[in-house]
């Protein structure tokens, strides 16, 4: 065969290029940062089941953008690490990188939190409660310090639920029908029952199922969604539907040593992907509401709605927790009564079915 230099010289110019090109793509190879994603409850919980198939695409999305870095997930749910009311602790030891906290597990830890909690009957829409105690957070410091003292970022709150209902074993109609029974609650919602003849019993939603089924309990405060999915209409086939309120019951938080070693863009990322999971599963706490409705009733479960008039004597016979959440923060050193002054000129600009205002009442 017949020797062409000039091909032979075009060849290895193509070959150096092509080697160059592969070097500079390895050089170019985004580095791997290590991170575990940590929540007590398993994905049968909605907003661990969003944080898994949103939020950590999200930020692998915006991580992909610029090319530098990706993540490699560890994501432990459901007790692989910790339980639900071990995510505080957890995070704050560093046993996770990044995770969901139950703030209503910890109204002692972060009170402020708690300002929806204090306030029922308020708000039925879960997105404007998280944007608003987010903008809240940014108003008042005091939100965010809190989480600095237990060693972490504080990146959102969300609302994963539309609005707390009863479910009970016996049908309810009014809160007379409470009389007698052992409800149960998380927190500072055990003061919506208060004056009514019933013991509150703290829990979670994990364990609700065996505690009525063995008669701890008669009725529980819950969401439809979280009821469906557990399949609680078993152990408590009668809800009343009294429209109480949602809650800010979650925070998005970041280790902070772990936050502190990211790259900014990695942060950035974080920190935007966070706002978008918040508006999503708020969103979501909405869009599968009416579904879990009907799922109740289609497995049995018999529902009473209560009459506007009933309503209104439920939200006018509870003592003011409001008020008095506010004072015990303000004797902390706390803005208590601001944080509630706040919010409740937020929820009344943005013309909520409020029946009381809690901040003037």
């Amino acid at each position: 065969m017949k020797f062409n230099a000039l091909k032979f010289s075009t060849a290895l110019v193509a070959a150096g290029a092509l080697a160059a090109g592969f070097s500079a793509g390895q050089a170019k190879a985004a580095e791997t940062i290590k991170m575990t994603a940590i929540d007590g409850y398993s994905l049968k919980s909605m907003w661990v089941k969003e944080f898994a198939n949103f939020m950590i695409p999200e930020v692998d999305k915006r991580l992909a953008k610029g090319g530098k870095y990706k993540i490699d997930w560890n994501q432990a749910w459901g007790g692989q690490i910790v339980k639900p009311r071990g995510v505080m602790g957890g995070m704050q030891k560093g046993l996770g990188d990044i995770g969901v906290v139950t703030t209503v597990f910890h109204q002692d830890k972060v009170p402020l939190q708690m300002v929806a909690y204090a306030s029922p009957f308020v708000t039925t829409d879960p997105r404007l409660l998280s944007r608003t105690i987010d903008g809240l957070a940014e108003k008042f410091p005091e939100f965010k310090s809190a989480f600095a003292k237990f060693n972490q970022v504080y990146l959102t709150s969300v609302a994963v639920l539309d609005t707390y209902q009863m479910f009970s074993k016996h049908p309810i109609k009014t809160t007379a029908d409470f009389k007698g029974d052992k409800i149960g609650v998380a927190g500072l919602n055990a003061r919506w029952v208060e004056g009514f003849g019933a013991a509150t019993v703290p829990g979670s939603l994990v364990g609700y199922y065996n505690k009525l089924k063995t008669g701890v309990l008669d009725t529980i405060m819950l969401w439809p969604e979280a009821v469906v999915g557990r399949k609680m209409y078993e152990v408590a086939p009668y809800m009343l539907k009294g429209d109480m309120g949602t809650a800010n019951s979650k925070v998005v938080t970041m280790n902070k040593k772990a936050w502190d070693g990211l790259p900014a863009s990695v942060r950035q990322a974080i920190s935007e992907a966070s706002i978008a999971y918040r508006d999503h599963t708020s969103q979501r706490a909405l869009d599968v509401a009416e579904a879990s409705y009907k799922a109740y009733q289609a497995n049995g479960g018999k529902v009473h709605v209560m009459s506007a008039t009933e309503r209104d004597k439920w939200a006018k016979a509870m003592p003011n927790v409001a008020k008095d959440w506010a004072a015990a923060q303000d004797k902390k050193g706390l803005p208590g009564t601001k944080v509630l002054a706040a919010y409740m000129d937020k929820m009344r600009a943005a013309k909520q079915p409020i029946l009381r205002h809690w901040d003037k009442e």
